[in-house]
């Protein structure tokens, strides 16, 4: 079964041999040596220097990475602008109301290009401590830009916080221009790993002078920072998915890192699109402002969703659907993980006999 759904993804014989490692104590220094060695090719996805940037691993799902992000990064006197365009950043802005931290939302419609001037009047009549982005909104698949909406914040004196649990590996990300305070992703998307393990990149220098309420136990990434870098962990963490973390991270690296990952993904997505395209299946976003990891579809008015889920399901693939009001409009593809040019053979003719 070929998982076309934006994670857990098709796994390699690697990655998932790597899960039959031996059983280890989370307090041993085999451990802190596998935890460390992760944590530094976490570094290497994005060039970036230990001096200036702190993976912290979590055991726990890209949400969790994200709530974790968010009640560790704004401090109790701060103010966070949460931008919406999809159910990610409203799910943002759902965590920030449950721990009473003070927010605004600009929202925009689902699949929208964020507007940047209304933002930009926004954030010139206050004063946020935070910004809060989702970089590629699976809810439709567009990517949003991230390096404009950095410069915006840098202009205001604003801080960054980049959900990019969907486009971390795969989508570029502006960490240099200094603006990202922090950013959540996980091992089961654009890495290739299993679901378990996530994590939060940490601009030290801002996460040093951050003065945040200890809002959660389990999910204080003081904590976790801490005990991280003693070469410790805070709490029992998943041995098996880290050793399958650490074998994705050596496969992506030997087939050429991020941008090798991106241009794969471009490949397989515009060889994708052109095959639903003969089938008459237009694309919901242009090609410009979708991220090549997942890419939503307008159902034609004869299927229904139940019956294309089902069509490919028996012909070897899986795939999602559309979210709350897109339930019934519109399925999406994600190319992510372990596929073959046989696959995708495969995948063309299974559209085929699903549409035609």
């Amino acid at each position: 079964m070929i998982l076309l759904n934006p994670g857990p993804v098709t796994l390699s014989d690697r990655v998932r041999n790597a899960l039959s490692g031996p059983d280890l104590c989370h307090r041993e220094e085999e451990f802190s040596l596998l935890q460390q060695s992760i944590r530094d090719k976490l570094l290497r996805v994005y060039n970036l220097s230990n001096e200036n940037w702190a993976p912290v691993l979590l055991t726990g799902s890209g949400t969790a990475a994200v709530e974790a992000m968010l009640i560790s990064c704004i401090p109790e006197e701060g103010k966070a602008l949460v931008i919406e365009n999809g159910v990610y950043g409203e799910r943002i802005s759902e965590m920030l109301k449950s721990y009473a931290i003070h927010y605004d939302r600009h929202t925009n419609e689902w699949g929208a290009n964020i507007d940047i001037d209304s933002l930009s009047v926004m954030l010139s009549k206050k004063k946020y401590s935070h910004v809060v982005l989702v970089h590629h909104e699976t809810t439709t698949g567009r990517l949003n830009e991230l390096s404009e909406i950095s410069e915006l914040c840098t202009s205001y004196g604003t801080k960054l916080l980049v959900d990019a649990v969907s486009s971390f590996g795969a989508e570029a990300i502006p960490f240099e221009n200094g603006t990202i305070a922090a950013c959540a992703a996980t091992a089961n998307k654009c890495l290739h790993g299993v679901p378990g393990t996530s994590f939060v990149l940490l601009n030290r220098p801002l996460f040093k002078n951050t003065v945040a309420p200890r809002r959660s136990v389990y999910l204080d990434l003081f904590k976790y920072l801490k005990a991280q870098d003693d070469k410790g962990t805070p709490f029992t963490q998943s041995v098996q998915s880290f050793y399958a973390l650490e074998e994705a991270l050596r496969e992506f690296f030997d087939q050429g890192g991020r941008t090798s990952r991106y241009k794969v993904y471009k490949r397989r997505m515009t060889k994708v699109s052109s095959i639903l395209n003969s089938l008459r299946i237009e694309p919901f976003l242009p090609s410009s402002v979708n991220s090549v990891v997942l890419r939503s579809f307008l159902l034609p008015h004869e299927k229904t969703y139940e019956e294309v889920h089902q069509s490919l399901k028996k012909q070897g693939f899986i795939i999602y659907a559309g979210q709350n009001q897109y339930r019934d409009k519109l399925f999406r593809i994600s190319l992510m993980g372990n596929i073959s040019t046989k696959d995708l053979s495969s995948l063309e003719f299974a559209l085929g006999k699903t549409f035609s």
